[in-house]
């Protein structure tokens, strides 16, 4: 809210939709460009051969040990709390 207020203080009530409607169409650019920078990716690697499955597998898998040994590290710290 303080945030609103302070961009109509500043650009005046006529000149948001305006804002607004700008920063909708490049947010819509951004997200399209990352699709597309997606879509690109995955057909360059089916090309290539490259499981990605196994890649993205072991990752998260070390991620999730990762998260596990934060969250017992938290767990013992909040206890002693």
């Amino acid at each position: 809210m303080f945030i609103l207020f302070i961009v109509v203080m500043v650009f005046g009530a006529d000149k948001v939709p305006d804002i607004a409607k700008g920063m909708g169409k490049g947010m819509r650019t951004l997200r399209d460009a990352t699709n597309d920078l997606k879509s690109e990716i995955t057909k360059t690697t089916e090309k290539s051969g490259i499981n990605t499955t196994e890649y993205t597998k072991s990752i998260t898998e070390d991620i999730q040990k990762v998260k596990d040994e934060v969250e017992d590290t938290v767990g013992s710290i909040k206890r002693k709390m």
